[in-house]
């Protein structure tokens, strides 16, 4: 039994990432042109540890509605790995 799944479905997705405290973030990032497109990231709460600096990773939290838009626009899917509790963004179309 395989424990990879590719998850489309707007509540699939948003239901996967809640159930591990995680929230939608998009990073816009320039191409070497110039031209500025947005990246899908997920943030999920990790301990703070003391005395580390602060790093700005570029991400920006969104909505689920922004988020879940811009998949669609790019048409993106989620595969999860429910054995690792590992994703990432996969072409819908594969």
């Amino acid at each position: 039994m395989t424990h990879i799944h590719t998850l489309t479905r707007h509540r699939d997705i948003q239901n996967w990432v809640s159930d591990r405290h995680g929230i939608p973030a998009i990073a816009r990032v320039r191409n070497r042109f110039g031209e500025e497109s947005a990246q899908l990231k997920l943030s999920f709460e990790r301990p703070q540890r003391k005395n580390r600096a602060s790093q700005d990773d570029g991400m920006s939290p969104c909505s689920w509605t922004a988020w879940l838009a811009e998949l669609d626009r790019q048409q993106l899917a989620l595969k999860v790995d429910l054995a690792a509790d590992d994703f990432e963004l996969v072409d819908r179309r594969q």
